[in-house]
């Protein structure tokens, strides 16, 4: 998620700024950018249309890793 932290701060959004854009908690978004909470697939669908990106230009490598383990 290091990638979604990344890309959320070059675009100059805050946690509130995402949650807001999702209609979500801050907490909530936190816990997803933090790997506390699960990433559904609508959600990363959700995330990657604020950015213009399909879910697997920003959440491949994450699926992938814990795929893996």
């Amino acid at each position: 998620m290091e990638k979604l932290k990344k890309l959320r701060k070059e675009k100059n959004y805050a946690l509130n700024d995402m949650a807001k854009l999702l209609n979500i908690s801050k907490t909530f978004y936190w816990q997803l950018e933090s790997e506390k909470r699960r990433l559904s697939y609508d959600m990363a669908i959700k995330i990657a249309d604020i950015f213009s990106l399909k879910p697997d230009d920003l959440f491949y490598d994450v699926f992938k890793d814990k795929r893996s383990k």
